[in-house]
C-alpha cells in the first residue's frame, strides 16, 4: 500500500482527495508526517477527507502511532497515522 508523506506545505485538500481515493480502493490509507507543521496538514486532510466520504455513509477513523523514518540517512521519529473507514 502506498504511504502519504506529509510535510508541513502539503496541501490538506489535495491530500483529502488522495486519502478518500485510497479509502474507497483499500478501505484504508496510511500517512507519515515529521514535524508539528506536517503533523497539522495531515490531522486537516483527515477532517477534510472526512467530509468527502460522509455522504457516501462511510467514516473514517484516525489511529495515530509512532514510526521511526529515515530521512537523509538519519534516523529520526516521526508520527504515522493510519486511517480505515469504518462503514
Amino acid at each position: 500500500m502506498e504511504v502519504l508523506k506529509i510535510s508541513s506545505k502539503s496541501n490538506p485538500n489535495s491530500v483529502a482527495g488522495a486519502i478518500a481515493g485510497l479509502v474507497k480502493e483499500n478501505n484504508k490509507a496510511e500517512m507519515q508526517a515529521i514535524g508539528a507543521g506536517a503533523l497539522n496538514q495531515a490531522v486537516k486532510a483527515v477532517a477534510i477527507a472526512r467530509g468527502f466520504v460522509a455522504p457516501a455513509g462511510v467514516d473514517l477513523v484516525c489511529i495515530p502511532a509512532f514510526a521511526d523514518v529515515d530521512v537523509e540517512g538519519e534516523n529520526r521519529t516521526g508520527m504515522k497515522l493510519i486511517i480505515e473507514s469504518r462503514k
